[in-house]
């Protein structure tokens, strides 16, 4: 798993969440989700590993520049 209880995470391409539950390789072979409080929906969404990125900026959404240091900063750029 990539993510922990209480890693802020960016979902959805721009909006910031909290990693709130972590359900690891099913017996089914499913690879991990995650269950994120996203505060722009007020709700708690369930996303893949893949789905997820860690978030390196601080704010409820991301900015288009802040999108573009947070793609770089994720693939090395």
């Amino acid at each position: 798993m990539r993510f922990t209880f209480g890693d802020i995470v960016v979902v959805d391409g721009e909006n910031i969440g909290v990693v709130v539950k972590c359900w690891g390789w099913s017996s089914q072979g499913n690879p991990p989700t995650y269950e994120v409080y996203v505060r722009m929906y007020n709700a708690i969404k369930d996303y893949k590993e893949e789905e997820i990125e860690r978030y390196m900026v601080r704010h409820k959404y991301l900015s288009e520049e802040e999108k573009e240091w947070q793609y770089n900063a994720l693939n090395n750029k």
